[in-house]
């Protein structure tokens, strides 16, 4: 069976179209997606103006959590129904042979002797056959059902979580999750403050390298501060002159 086409650029034009007039765009998963089953559905939530990688979230059914997704994970054709299996025909009952009648007995012939010459003996009728519908089947044994997981549903599968908090040179930190290879938090810009804040619940060797960076912008920019200061006060100075 063919796989099912991912979503195109009318798709995607269709899919903004019905979020900016607030009505559901239901799509469904392709076999590329990671961690949720393919051919379950989902509504998407937004689509990045930015067409790269995984820019379009969306929730999958039944769940309140949110994902995104890239085109080839996603397809509009709604997966075909499996059939229904059907009961195996049952073999036709055999039935037992219908037992031979008894032959008639032959008669005696005619005897000018009867104390020498024996008469003959009747012909015995064959044993019947018992009627194998009559006997009663054995009960089929049943075989123990399986053991069911709690609550109807099989365990869900561990995946990987992987944060990454990032920090630039002049100081500007940002947070990146990603569940297994899938990314679902792009990166966000994060406080310094909460930085040192989580940083002191890490262990001590965590703790002392995020530390070395906070300092280490505060240092940069204590050198901007006094740099200006110098620029601003000789600005100052010059326009005095130029106003005396």
């Amino acid at each position: 069976m063919a796989a099912p086409k991912s979503l195109s650029e009318q798709d995607l034009a269709a899919a903004r179209t019905e979020l900016s007039g607030g009505k559901p765009f239901t799509v469904w998963f392709t076999s590329a997606a990671v961690g949720v089953p393919a051919g379950g559905s989902a509504k998407v939530i937004s689509i990045d103006d930015m067409a790269e990688g995984d820019f379009i979230q969306v929730r999958p059914a039944g769940k309140r959590d949110t994902m995104f997704c890239s085109p080839s994970e996603l397809t509009r054709i709604r997966p075909a129904r499996k059939p229904a299996p059907q009961p195996a025909a049952r073999a036709p009952e055999r039935t037992a042979p219908e037992s031979e009648p008894p032959s008639p007995p032959s008669r005696p012939q005619q005897q000018s002797e009867p104390e020498s010459t024996p008469a003959v003996a009747q012909r015995q009728s064959p044993p019947a056959v018992p009627d194998r519908q009559s006997t009663p089947a054995p009960a089929a044994e049943r075989t123990p059902d399986r053991p069911r997981p709690a609550g109807g549903r099989t365990a869900a599968r561990p995946v990987e979580v992987t944060v990454t908090l990032s920090a630039t040179a002049e100081g500007e930190w940002t947070v990146e999750v990603m569940v297994g290879k899938k990314r679902t938090v792009r990166p966000t810009s994060v406080q310094p403050a909460d930085v040192a804040r989580a940083a002191r619940s890490l262990p001590p060797v965590v703790a002392e390298a995020i530390e070395a960076s906070l300092e280490a912008a505060r240092q940069r920019q204590l050198d901007r501060v006094e740099r200006l200061r110098a620029e601003l006060e000789a600005a100052q100075r010059a326009l005095q002159e130029l106003s005396s």
